[in-house]
């Protein structure tokens, strides 16, 4: 569930085919995102999952499963 929605927000926000995204995926490297990408998609998960973000949290998110795994622990 949580790794659906995850998904749906990176590709609407990259601009990416949500097929194209993986729990492997790198943000950067794999998707595109530069650093104005990294931090309108931090805003946008916290929107979608009703949470804050941290930025300390928000810089060590390198691949999709690294941003799984951080909403999962807040929940």
């Amino acid at each position: 569930m949580i790794l659906e929605k995850v998904k749906a927000v990176i590709a609407e926000n990259l601009n990416v085919d949500v097929n194209s995204v993986a729990l492997e995926s790198q943000l950067k490297q794999d998707l595109g995102a530069d650093s104005l990408d990294a931090v309108e998609l931090t805003i946008a998960l916290e929107d979608a999952f009703d949470i804050k973000v941290d930025d300390e949290a928000a810089a060590k998110f390198i691949t999709v499963q690294d941003i799984v795994t951080y909403i999962e622990s807040l929940k």
